[in-house]
């Protein structure tokens, strides 16, 4: 098979940090308040532009808060286990990495006794019928290491007791969200908008800001993780008063991002631009022998980490499937055409490809020809 003729116009198919945003240079950065205090009059307005854009872009109630937080996403989730759980009972749903990290953290570091792990293996979703809402419950909206979703917040009781905690880090700005059943959400600036890594952000519901006035964890909370003063929420926090110190040329970055969503026409327009690129792959792949979703089930397949295995009928021996996607990715990197499309390394051997807004569903396009010619160049060299 010969190479294609047409090559991605940008190849950073990253799943975080994530492609730039279409036409994105340093000149974005120019305004950036760099040797200034991010507790200087000019810092405040900054970060409290992209606390106030981000709540305005993604449709927040106007009853909840939001805050820039340290540490990207982890940092954001592990604030509000940390501070959170332990009033009552908690379900934590795994079906990939990241929920298995919030359900280790609450097992074997805050040695929670009244906790239950919902579990299903990478491609599949738990039994969301069997979540109790009278007790906290944790969860991904979107595995990045899975390619696998929540289809909707159907399943989530809108008379719940407990809080819903939920990680939705390769899912904002993409997918739609039940904002009045999600109690607590968090995501990182490297994701959907292109941001750059290190810095969190972290929305919470009425219920969930009275949870932190009502509750007090019985373990030590470290600085970085402390929302509260004096048995109140902290106000200055959700004002840009942040914890400890961001990045400003982040910020400025960031700012950059919401500026070009708004740009493009919202928060409708940067989900259309997601599900074009899963749309692309899906449709490639109905005619395609050799890959299939790594997702079970169409109506859970994710429009921003897609993960694509090798199917049965590619003709490959069961050692040579789980070797293929690597070379793929390698050969595709050595062409210039695709980076950092191998799946993660706790997952089973798949391609996972970013299809967030910032990324083209054109460059998705380009990209699909050429993974049929670095499968047939790979099934060659072990034929040969």
């Amino acid at each position: 098979m010969a190479k294609p003729d047409i090559r991605p116009k940008r190849p950073e198919f990253s799943s975080g940090p994530c492609a730039k945003r279409p036409g994105w240079t340093l000149g974005a950065l120019q305004s950036a308040l760099l040797g200034q205090s991010h507790r200087s009059t000019e810092g405040k307005v900054k970060l409290k532009a992209v606390i106030d854009e981000s709540h305005a872009l993604l449709g927040l109630p106007t009853d909840y808060v939001l805050a820039v937080v340290p540490g990207s996403d982890t940092g954001a989730l592990e604030m509000a286990l940390w501070s959170m759980l332990g009033a009552r009972g908690v379900d934590i749903l795994a079906w990939e990495n990241f929920g298995k990290t919030w359900a280790n953290d609450a097992e074997k570091h805050l040695k929670l006794d009244d906790l239950r792990l919902l579990e299903a293996p990478y491609g599949f979703l738990p039994d969301l019928s069997a979540v109790d809402f009278d007790r906290d419950v944790v969860f991904t909206w979107n595995g990045t290491t899975s390619g696998v979703r929540v289809p909707n917040g159907d399943w989530i009781a809108a008379d719940r007791a407990g809080l819903t905690i939920c990680d939705a880090t390769s899912a904002i700005f993409c997918m739609d969200m039940p904002w009045d059943k999600l109690d607590v959400v968090t995501w990182s600036w490297q994701k959907a908008l292109g941001g750059e890594a290190a810095h969190g952000m972290l929305a919470l519901s009425p219920r969930a800001s009275e949870r932190l006035e009502t509750y007090t964890p019985s373990w030590p909370l470290p600085k970085v993780f402390r929302l509260t003063k004096g048995g109140k929420l902290n106000a200055g926090i959700f004002r840009g008063e942040t914890i400890n110190t961001p990045s400003m040329l982040c910020v400025e970055d960031a700012l950059d991002g919401l500026s070009w969503a708004r740009s493009i026409g919202g928060f409708d327009a940067l989900r259309i631009r997601s599900e074009a690129s899963l749309a692309a792959v899906a449709a490639w792949v109905e005619k395609t022998h050799w890959t299939e979703f790594l997702a079970d089930d169409p109506a859970t397949r994710s429009s921003t980490s897609i993960c694509l295995q090798i199917s049965n009928a590619a003709g490959l021996s069961d050692e040579d499937r789980e070797a293929a996607p690597k070379k793929i990715a390698d050969l595709l990197a050595a062409e210039g055409v695709a980076f950092d499309i191998k799946g993660h390394r706790e997952a089973p051997p798949h391609l996972r490809i970013w299809g967030g807004p910032t990324v083209d569903p054109d460059d998705i396009e380009a990209l699909l020809p050429w993974l049929d010619w670095a499968f047939d160049e790979i099934s060659r060299a072990q034929a040969a």
